[in-house]
């Protein structure tokens, strides 16, 4: 049965839309040539969708045209505002951006642990309101926040957790309360960096792939067909809890210590490096763990020196207790010798990271694992190709390690897509016209 010419109107104007917003500003004759439409009917929907304030004019193709079939349509920017939050439990990061994700102002604030819940929440609220009026908006049309956590799929909540700040939970019924016209949506944080990935980070070309996330604490999410999975309870990812060997113990139901966590968490990392008698790191950025400048500054020890010459081409440790060190040279500190006890200390490191990956290659076989957050940023390329040798020799399946291009920013990235996405969905996709 064919479809109503109102349908069919319907239809174009969606697909118009979701061309422009993937591709930007687009004349009528790149419409024509994207979508397969007649030019008449690309004309009549250029109108429609200008006559409902969502394109505009932005400027004309190339210098040597001139007139209406140079014109340049894109989507009206402004017609909304958007916030993305990255929530993290030492403080909190902003960004607001118009509908077409230009980022119009950005903030954050430490967090302390002393502070109370309240102040806290009051403090996290102030600093979205204070980046909503910076960056010129009158309202927010949506919020997307990452945080850590498990988020209920029934309900979209973030659960309680007894190693969250009791502020978590608050500050998203205080943000609904103070934005009462902004939807506020609530994501997991490793969940959301998976997405920044997928769409404009190192796994652009995988519709199937595992983010191991490695910050502060420890994390993974899996996409499986082009799709995020979360799982029964939202807990997919939760890989700081996996029992693996060269821990003091288990994992409870309550605390990771034990885990996968007490192996590759910040604090474990920076622990290893001083087992190499590495440290401290030179170079931490504000809100960076310690473990993220440990590992940049190895990396650029390795590097610099050629210590990393056939790194990992000697007996396979990856069998040995994860948390026993070498003992490194006393004077081969981050800022001298020879780089000898930082490349060990990348090796121990990778020995440790491999573990975990293996599990989960072993139990999703995604073919491609994503060294995330600010410690698989620090580690680019040197880290990743250390840990992949050692896949080999673990897993039977093939599995690419790729480091992370974006680092902790994939939390905010990934919310601001969320958001946005969100936001053009609800203007866009339910023109019936």
């Amino acid at each position: 049965m064919p479809a109503s010419p109102s349908t069919a109107r319907a239809i174009n104007d969606r697909l118009a839309l979701r061309l422009l917003q993937d591709e930007g500003p687009l004349t009528a004759g790149q419409l024509k040539q994207l979508t397969g439409l007649s030019r008449p009917t690309v004309a009549d929907l250029v109108e429609r969708l200008t006559a409902s304030g969502l394109i505009e004019v932005v400027g004309e193709a190339g210098e040597q045209r001139r007139g209406p079939n140079a014109r340049l349509h894109g989507i009206v920017a402004d017609r909304a505002h958007l916030a993305a939050l990255d929530v993290r439990t030492e403080g909190v990061a902003v960004l607001v951006s118009d509908l077409v994700g230009r980022v119009l102002a950005e903030a954050s604030v430490p967090i302390g642990g002393d502070l109370g819940t309240g102040p806290a929440v009051e403090q996290a609220v102030t600093l979205v309101e204070r980046a909503v009026k910076e960056a010129g908006a009158d309202r927010l049309h949506t919020v997307g926040i990452g945080a850590p956590g498990l988020i209920d799929p029934a309900s979209g909540e973030l659960r309680d957790s007894s190693g969250l700040p009791a502020w978590h939970r608050r500050l998203v019924a205080a943000l609904q309360e103070r934005l009462p016209a902004a939807r506020v949506t609530v994501e997991n944080e490793t969940n959301l960096a998976a997405l920044a990935e997928q769409r404009e980070g190192v796994a652009r070309d995988r519709d199937t792939f595992v983010l191991l996330w490695l910050g502060h604490g420890t994390g993974a999410a899996v996409v499986l067909d082009g799709a995020l999975r979360r799982g029964a309870s939202g807990g997919t990812g939760e890989i700081g809890f996996l029992p693996v060997p060269g821990t003091t113990g288990l994992p409870s139901a309550t605390d990771c210590a034990g885990g996968f966590h007490s192996l590759a968490g910040s604090a474990a990392v920076a622990a290893l490096a001083r087992e190499h008698g590495l440290g401290p790191a030179p170079d931490t950025l504000p809100g960076e763990p310690e473990a993220a400048g440990l590992v940049r500054a190895a990396v650029a020890r390795v590097t610099r020196t050629g210590a990393d010459a056939g790194a990992g081409d000697g007996p396979d440790t990856a069998g040995s207790a994860p948390g026993s060190g070498s003992g490194g040279d006393p004077g081969d500190d981050l800022g001298s010798g020879s780089g000898g006890a930082s490349a060990r200390f990348l090796d121990a490191l990778a020995d440790r990271l491999a573990i975990g990956a293996a599990s989960v290659v072993a139990v999703l076989d995604p073919g491609c694992v994503v060294l995330g957050g600010e410690v698989g940023l620090a580690g680019g390329e040197t880290l990743a190709a250390r840990v992949a040798q050692r896949l080999r020799r673990m897993a039977p399946l093939p599995t690419q390690v790729r480091p992370s291009p974006l680092g902790g920013a994939a939390v905010l990235r990934g919310a601001l897509l969320t958001a946005r996405e969100s936001a053009q969905e609800e203007l866009f996709g339910g023109r019936d016209s």
